[in-house]
């Protein structure tokens, strides 16, 4: 009579599951823990300013944002001063390009690397003043139409000019500027607002005189000169 195989494990026993490893055992509540993606809809609201409600602050005022120790009548007084010079800078900051770009003749190298530099300083200027409106509590003005509304630097044809009449209008321009910050200067100091006067003097007036220096150089009159033999 033919025997039966006898297995070598123990009866009655089931086989033991395999082990997971750690990497398997750390998976599974990862996967159980993990929430649905939901895609969200972020849209920009457009047309706000149809409907706008009251401007934050209107034009030509001046709010106590900042406690600097000035009253509202010396702020406002230098608000209005620093406004016309803000205005004055941005045109003649733009005169600069203007000159810049279409500056012609045998000195157009030196020119237009020399505008353009001025360009650049006048544009930190603008910067600094915007500042200092801002500062006051004031709204500094700021769009193209308003500016040539505002400022006392006369407006340029749209034609090419000859180098010479390029410097005479930005010399025409600088003593306009020049004027204006001996007068707003003195007012500031007067009215006890030494930031104001410190920004009009240090900034906008030094820097205004360095660049009528370098300018007025190219339009002196002066022979050529020979070294003795």
């Amino acid at each position: 009579m033919a025997t039966k195989a006898t297995s070598s494990k123990p009866a009655g026993k089931a086989a033991a599951a395999p082990k997971k490893s750690a990497a398997g055992r750390a998976a599974a509540p990862a996967a159980k823990a993990a929430a649905p993606v939901v895609a969200l809809s972020v849209q920009p609201i457009l047309n706000q300013q149809r409907n706008s409600p009251a401007p934050l602050q209107k034009y030509g005022t001046v709010a106590q944002r900042l406690p600097i120790g000035l009253s509202e009548q010396v702020r406002q007084s230098s608000v209005t001063m620093l406004n016309q010079l803000l205005a004055d800078t941005i045109t003649l900051r733009d005169l600069y390009k203007k000159h810049h770009w279409q500056v012609v003749g045998p000195t157009f190298y030196q020119l237009h690397l020399l505008y353009d530099k001025h360009y650049e300083e006048q544009s930190e200027l603008v910067d600094l003043i915007a500042e200092r409106i801002q500062i006051l509590g004031g709204v500094a003005i700021a769009m193209a139409p308003d500016v040539a509304e505002l400022t006392s630097i006369p407006r340029p044809p749209k034609d090419r000019e000859e180098a010479p009449v390029q410097v005479s209008r930005l010399l025409e321009a600088h003593q306009i500027m020049l004027k204006n910050c001996h007068d707003y200067a003195k007012k500031a100091d007067d009215a006890g607002d030494d930031g104001t006067n410190d920004l009009v003097v240090s900034n906008v007036m030094r820097t205004n005189e360095l660049q009528v220096w370098f300018v007025s150089e190219h339009v002196v009159d002066t022979p050529l000169a020979r070294a003795d033999s």
